[in-house]
Parts: structure tokens; C-alpha cells; sequence
């Protein structure tokens, strides 16, 4: 969940205010998709943090689909937070072994497909929570027409898009079906982002990340901003994450 550019975080001057607000929604939409979209789905809680690296400690893995850079600048990224850990090589020969098997078997292999979807879904509403903060910002409309799959590439979504096609390669060698189920989950992020308690959520964890210097923002923080809003009901204790489930 790189953002397909360098950005200058978290040392912002104040004609980049606009830059730093539209990261952090970028951010924050990931961030909130992984704790809200996964909970709602039933899935397992996962490790994730929200890093901005300095460019002189960055490795070679955080410069892939980077345009540019720019000395003193740094890279913002979601790090972890993948249900999938390991992608099957093929989903259909995956699917194939509910036939015939147990209904324990059959709920395995629904619970995968069900966590590779919601990945691909998380991917999207990054680009997708920034391009409805700069639709807010310029008082434009936020609509399926004037943002779609091709739009997210303006808000730092070249790299998000390309890591969903890694998983649709998986999906199907069809490159019809491939676009089918990405349109279908882009569906799903797009309504994800446009619901209103989900919105002020997202909206409440940018404003955090915004307005904090830190270059690293824990999960366990995320969450407890998350729960904090009245917005949304956590009527059950935090889980505990497994850190070891963290991927790059």
C-alpha cells in the first residue's frame, strides 16, 4: 500500500498543508478499511502501521513505483495489514476443492476467498478516501462517473492498483474476468467510502495523522482513535494482533 510517490512527511511547511491532508486521507482510508471493512467481514484482526521513511533509510522495496525523488523527502506507506500472505496460483483450482470435501474444508476455502476480497477492497479505498477529500476540498461532486478505476492513478493509487492485479492474476488468467472482479470490488470500496459513519471515521483518522509528527503510527493507535469516535459502536474489547502477521 505505497503511495506511488515521494512526499515531504512529516516535516510539512505550510504551503504543503494541502499535500499532508490528502496523504493522510490516502492513509487513513487504508488504515480504517483494514480495521472497519475486515471486522465487518468477520475476518481475523491483522498487523499493519502507517510509516513515513526518511528517503536515507528507506530500502530498495520502498522505492518500487516511486516517480520520483526528491532529497530530504520521505515515503508514506501502510506497512502489513494483508489477510493473504501468500497468493494461490490458481483461485479456480482453489475453488475446486470445496467439491466433494467437509463442510470444514468448504468453510476454509470461503473464509480465503472472503479475505481475498476484502484485500483488494482495502487497496482501492486508500485513492479512493483521497480523491472524496479533494472532491470536498473543490465543493465537486464524488460520483462513480467522475472517479473511477483509471481516476485513482491522480491520487496515489498507481501502486495500489498494480498490487490488486497482482492478486486478479491469481483470480483468473481471463483479463475480462480480471476487470469484472475489479470493477465488482471497486464497487465495493467506492460504497465503503461514500457511507456516511465510514466517512467520519476515515475523516477523524486523517485529522489525526495530520496534525501528528510522528513517523511511525501504530495499529494499536489507529484503533483507539477509531474507537474513540461516537460514530461507531465497539461494543467489544480491542483484539490482540499478532505482530508476526506483518507483510512488507
Amino acid at each position: 500500500m505505497k503511495r506511488n510517490k515521494v512526499i515531504d512527511v512529516p516535516r510539512f511547511d505550510n504551503k504543503s498543508a494541502e499535500l499532508k491532508r490528502c496523504i493522510a486521507f490516502h492513509e487513513a482510508g487504508h488504515a480504517t478499511a483494514i480495521y472497519l471493512n475486515n471486522k465487518a467481514r468477520d475476518l481475523p484482526p491483522v498487523f499493519f502501521q502507517i510509516l513515513f521513511k526518511d528517503i536515507k533509510e528507506a530500502s530498495p522495496e520502498d522505492f518500487e513505483n516511486v516517480g520520483h525523488t526528491v532529497p530530504g523527502e520521505c515515503i508514506a506507506k501502510v506497512e502489513g495489514g494483508r489477510l493473504i500472505q501468500s497468493l494461490p496460483h490458481s483461485m479456480e483450482a482453489l475453488l475446486e476443492k470445496i467439491t466433494g470435501q467437509d463442510d470444514a474444508m468448504s468453510r476454509t476455502v470461503k473464509d480465503y476467498v472472503t479475505a481475498f476480497d476484502a484485500d483488494i477492497v482495502n487497496l482501492l479505498v486508500g485513492p479512493l478516501a483521497e480523491a472524496k477529500h479533494v472532491a470536498e476540498t473543490d465543493n465537486e461532486l464524488f460520483n462513480h462517473r467522475l472517479v473511477n478505476i483509471n481516476a485513482l492513478k491522480n491520487y496515489g493509487g498507481s501502486s495500489d492498483i498494480e498490487s490488486a492485479y497482482e492478486y486478479l492474476q491469481s483470480y483468473s488468467s481471463n483479463k475480462q474476468q480480471q476487470d469484472e472482479k475489479l470493477n465488482e470490488l471497486f464497487n465495493v470500496a467506492f460504497n465503503f467510502v461514500n457511507d456516511h459513519e465510514n466517512w467520519k471515521a476515515i475523516s477523524k483518522l486523517a485529522g489525526y495523522i495530520a496534525d501528528s509528527n510522528k513517523n511511525m503510527i501504530s495499529c494499536e493507535e489507529v484503533i483507539a482513535v477509531l474507537e474513540s469516535s461516537n460514530t461507531i459502536d465497539f461494543a467489544h474489547e480491542m483484539p490482540q494482533i499478532d505482530r508476526r502477521a506483518a507483510c512488507a
